[in-house]
């Protein structure tokens, strides 16, 4: 994979939706931004550009932008982005269900690449019609799930889209579930066979979740994933650099037997499924898609009511389970053991962590009578 300075020039899921003029066009294209923001970036007249950790985290937001237009504005590859692209994308950024830090981020690195076209391209100047409100919610992780919560919600996992065993129903039953699967997996009714009953069952989803409530992955973790990051043997995931979120080190984060177990199962029925043939990505959607926040939003909330577990007045999203993970690996170790397993750079982003579960909290207030 060619780089510029360590950073990828074009990140697995936009290779793979180009073909190969397509590819050489937009690593041409991304090598001139890259460079010029590493050189010029900051302060143009007096050649001052950007750090090269500033940049990497930037090269994968803006990855994601171009990715957007490509399918949701333009429905083709194109590297010429317009003040209205920037716009409308904002405007969803304004929609999602991520922090408002992450979402000023990706405005920054948006304006970044406008500067970059105003003083390579003579392109226009772009004001954004809003920015968003940072504060200093680094300091204020939002809702988490409850250790009892956790406990429901990986049970959960075990349920979700589960159907009857084949032989155990009737041919009517079973006639009944065959429109249901045909709907599901969009193939005709006459083509379900018991196949599909093993494929409904599978071990996708618990793996995302069972990993996730061990490493706290982050959405775009989730996304990432690869199959080489899976060590099986030692239980463990290994997160290189050039992979990982807002990070410049290899990560090694630790997982229970039980979900090493979990995800050995979907490693082998991943083989079965040919939209896996030709990519390393570790979970594909349905429609053979990175899982994303919405997808990931989606799962969460419909594994929220299998688990019975009340979503009102809560920011319930998938950094739920990744604050859960902080809280309590805080508080059944310490805040280097939660540096660690949620691959913080900085002690600062893990000390929002350091504070009293709500459950400890109530059995303070029982003893104190």
């Amino acid at each position: 994979m060619k780089t510029v300075e360590g950073i990828p020039l074009v990140p697995s899921p936009s290779r793979e939706l180009l073909n190969e003029r397509q590819l050489l066009d937009y690593e041409t294209h991304r090598e001139e931004i890259l460079q010029w923001l590493l050189a010029f970036g900051k302060h143009p007249d007096r050649a001052e550009g950007y750090s090269s950790s500033t940049i990497e985290n930037d090269a994968y937001r803006l990855d994601k932008f171009y990715r957007w237009v490509w399918q949701h504005h333009e429905d083709s590859y194109t590297t010429t982005i317009t003040t209205e692209h920037a716009d409308e994308y904002l405007k969803q950024l304004a929609y999602d269900d991520t922090s408002n830090n992450h979402k000023s981020n990706c405005l920054k690195a948006l304006k970044r690449l406008f500067k970059w076209k105003r003083h390579e391209r003579g392109g226009e100047d772009w004001e954004p019609d809003f920015t968003f409100n940072t504060g200093n919610s680094a300091n204020k992780p939002r809702d988490y799930l409850t250790k009892h919560e956790r406990s429901r919600i990986r049970e959960a996992a075990l349920e979700y889209g589960s159907i009857p065993a084949y032989n155990d129903l009737s041919p009517e039953e079973r006639d009944k579930w065959k429109a249901y699967l045909a709907q599901r997996f969009d193939k005709p009714k006459s083509e379900v066979k018991p196949d599909d009953w093993k494929r409904a069952n599978g071990w996708k989803v618990p793996s995302i979740v069972w990993v996730s409530l061990d490493a706290g992955l982050r959405p775009v973790e989730v996304e990432r994933a690869v199959t080489s990051w899976v060590d099986i043997e030692n239980q463990v995931l290994r997160i290189p650099k050039e992979q990982s979120s807002k990070n410049r080190e290899n990560w090694i984060v630790g997982l229970q037997e039980k979900t090493a177990t979990m995800l050995d199962r979907w490693l082998t029925e991943r083989e079965q499924y040919p939209k896996y043939t030709h990519t390393d990505k570790l979970w594909l959607t349905r429609q053979g898609n990175p899982y994303q926040s919405q997808s990931l939003r989606y799962i969460l909330k419909r594994l929220c009511e299998i688990a019975e577990i009340p979503v009102e007045n809560r920011q319930m999203s998938w950094y739920a389970i990744r604050h859960s993970v902080g809280t309590y690996m805080t508080r059944e170790e310490d805040l280097a053991a939660a540096q660690a397993q949620l691959r913080h750079q900085s002690e600062q982003t893990t000390m929002k962590y350091d504070r009293t579960p709500v459950e400890d909290r109530m059995d303070a207030l029982y003893r104190m009578g």
